[in-house]
């Protein structure tokens, strides 16, 4: 029982920061970018993911934890992501990524079936308040736009990368 208590008390944890994170990227969204509060209101649901990608020569990596919201229901789903990759490249990137869905399938198909993404190109520097980025909104359909970036980090990279996005099973598990 009591490891029980505190195997709950941890995933509430892990759960309370995920949404502070997922707060902290909206606001910044919204600061950055204003017209996407009003998008983000309009949606059937947004997913918001926090990640830290390492690039090493011709290898790259990276994993990192999000919260997908569906706005028709009002429930959060936890979620994990993880990427691999080959190709030239060499840094760290943490980064942040919303996105938002136009299309109750596509929320539905992301949250239940999970997504692959492959290719990137970018170069980013920053550090806290300085440096920049070559990243932004992308529209991979009518139905899904995705805004990115970094937190902190300089990578410069050409990679084939596949990322994988699936539902957390403790987090969701064990929700109060």
């Amino acid at each position: 029982m009591i490891a029980s208590s505190a195997h709950a008390d941890k995933s509430d944890k892990k759960r309370a920061e995920i949404l502070e994170m997922r707060a902290a990227v909206l606001e910044r969204l919204y600061d950055e970018r204003p017209e996407t509060r009003l998008e983000i209101q309009n949606s059937v649901g947004y997913a918001v993911f926090s990640n830290i990608g390492v690039n090493v020569i011709f290898i790259s990596g990276g994993g990192g934890k999000g919260v997908a919201h569906d706005k028709l229901t009002g429930n959060d789903t936890y979620m994990k992501m993880g990427s691999a990759g080959v190709g030239l490249g060499l840094g760290i990137k943490d980064f942040r990524a919303v996105f938002v869905f136009h299309d109750t399938k596509a929320f539905h198909d992301f949250v239940e079936k999970g997504w692959d993404f492959s290719g990137e190109a970018d170069a980013a520097a920053n550090s806290g308040k300085k440096g920049g980025e070559a990243s932004g909104a992308t529209t991979l359909s009518k139905k899904v736009n995705v805004y990115q970036f970094t937190k902190a980090g300089l990578a410069l990279q050409a990679t084939l990368r596949g990322t994988k996005y699936w539902k957390n099973k403790k987090l969701n598990k064990s929700k109060s």
